[in-house]
């Protein structure tokens, strides 16, 4: 493979991208049809979830606060003035 060009395999054909993949900055478009550079068949990243290659969808982080013990934190307070 030369420097600066992108990687094409012969003996591999991508499969065309899903309606999930639009928008993601991976998608290389060849004639008439669209498929993903990275990985060869885009439907199985998405089959559990989300896609970890996608560049245009991002994972939701869920922020929980969690409660403290009171008597805990006392003591952990306490300690630490010593």
């Amino acid at each position: 493979m030369e420097a600066g060009k992108p990687g094409k395999h012969s003996t591999v054909t991508f499969q065309p991208i899903i309606e999930q993949c639009e928008g993601c900055e991976r998608i290389v478009t060849e004639g008439d049809t669209a498929h993903c550079a990275t990985y060869i068949n885009p439907a199985a990243k998405w089959r559990l979830g989300i896609c970890n290659f996608a560049t245009h969808a991002k994972p939701e982080i869920k922020v929980v606060k969690v409660r403290i013990n009171p008597l805990k934190a006392a003591k952990r307070a306490s300690s630490k003035r010593r």
